[in-house]
């Protein structure tokens, strides 16, 4: 999936709270990607890097996956076309969620 263009539902917009932990705030928009089905059975989620406003919507590149060895969860990273972050930039701008897990991140 690195380097494919994706787009991106968002269900959790730059400055919203966790639904079920109200004490995590999103500093970065989070969503998912319709129709690719995660191995949670969920569809597939995505942190948006790079985008500096809340956004409904987002068609950008998938630069890493995060993946969690103590969950069966994988997070992909999107960003716009053309842009790139370093592994520690993005290590920062998911640790919000990321802390709680044993996270490693694959290009």
């Amino acid at each position: 999936m690195i380097g494919n263009i994706v787009k991106v539902t968002i269900d959790r917009p730059l400055g919203s709270r966790h639904p079920k932990h109200n004490d995590i705030i999103y500093p970065i928009n989070y969503g998912y990607i319709k129709g690719i089905i995660a191995p949670d059975g969920e569809e597939q989620d995505a942190y948006i890097l790079g985008v500096n406003t809340a956004v409904e919507e987002f068609e950008g590149k998938v630069i890493a996956i995060i993946h969690r060895n103590d969950d069966i969860e994988e997070k992909w990273v999107v960003v716009p076309d053309g842009v790139d972050f370093t592994d520690e930039e993005i290590e920062k701008q998911v640790h919000f969620q990321e802390q709680y897990f044993d996270s490693v991140i694959i290009r």
